[in-house]
């Protein structure tokens, strides 16, 4: 299946789950009255509105290239990522606001049943299931946006194991658990809205990416017939790929023929990195004096 097959499919699983949580969270905090269950339903209805727009950014970020977009649509993802982010951050805050509020006013009166318990198990088990999907499925087909939604997942099953505490003690005859609860569950939320913030900017500001990935880089240069040696190595982020520039070192007496094929290597060598979009190689011949140190290139090779 196509890396956009995939990547909508997800998508659209996201939503449906989302959806069926909100509503199901819902209706038992209608029950129940429980907050943590509340601010659960808060949270679900959250992920869900978000779901929408991954949905529709996925969507768009697997257009083909065409003639505005010759590199593709794959840099839109970064901030299909921080939309989710400000989701998040406003779904933490109102869950913190409803249960500051609460625990102000002292009614934190909760009502008393399985069914609170029932579904918070249910969201544990199902955003579990979730987080897992969406982490292989947003590294295999390198989506920051699906990696930021797997995270969002992982800290969904914290924040379901908090609120469980929280009913859990309001039913034992602790009441003021609860509205505890919904604090903690809101500083999970809003904790995972900086993870997804921090992982993207990077997309977005050109960062290097990581030194593995650089020496990686080098050695399949380096490792390519008739290079000698390489320098001013510079990989960087453009949206979620990476682009590559290098001078590779070759004696001077190679023909033009011999320096093309030999450039070709090296570009073919690495971009069969899935991480690489473009490859930019430039040749020194020795005789131009235009071979140097490069003390990064020494490093990363070591």
């Amino acid at each position: 299946m196509s890396r956009r097959d995939v990547l909508r499919r997800v998508g659209l699983v996201i939503l449906g789950a989302n959806l069926a949580l909100a509503l199901l969270k819902g209706v038992v905090w209608a029950e129940t009255g429980s907050l943590a269950v509340g601010s659960e339903a808060v949270n679900s209805l959250a992920d869900t509105a978000y779901s929408l727009v991954i949905v529709a950014g996925l969507y768009l970020t697997t257009q083909p290239p065409d003639f505005e977009h010759p590199h593709g649509h794959e840099r839109i993802e970064p901030f299909v990522s921080l939309f989710v982010a400000v989701g998040i951050f406003a779904a933490g805050g109102i869950i913190l606001w409803q249960a500051a509020s609460s625990l102000l006013s002292g009614d934190v009166g909760v009502s008393r049943g399985p069914a609170a318990v029932g579904v918070l198990v249910f969201s544990g088990v199902l955003k579990y299931a979730l987080y897992r999907y969406c982490l292989s499925a947003g590294r295999d087909h390198n989506s920051p946006a699906l990696v930021a939604t797997a995270l969002d997942n992982r800290n969904d099953i914290l924040t379901a194991a908090a609120a469980l505490v929280g009913v859990v003690g309001a039913t034992l005859g602790y009441p003021v658990l609860d509205p505890i609860a919904a604090m903690v569950v809101s500083v999970g939320i809003i904790y995972t809205g900086v993870e997804v913030v921090r992982d993207n900017l990077d997309y977005l500001v050109g960062a290097a990416p990581p030194e593995e990935l650089r020496a990686e880089i080098v050695r399949r240069a380096l490792e390519q017939d008739d290079v000698e040696g390489a320098h001013d190595v510079i990989a960087h982020y453009v949206g979620p790929e990476i682009d590559v520039s290098l001078h590779v070192e070759v004696e001077g007496d190679k023909t033009l023929f011999e320096a093309h094929d030999i450039e070709t290597a090296v570009i073919e060598a690495i971009q069969e990195l899935p991480e690489v979009d473009d490859v930019f190689v430039h040749v020194d011949p020795k005789e131009l004096g235009e071979w140097k140190a490069d003390a990064d290139v020494d490093r990363l090779v070591d």
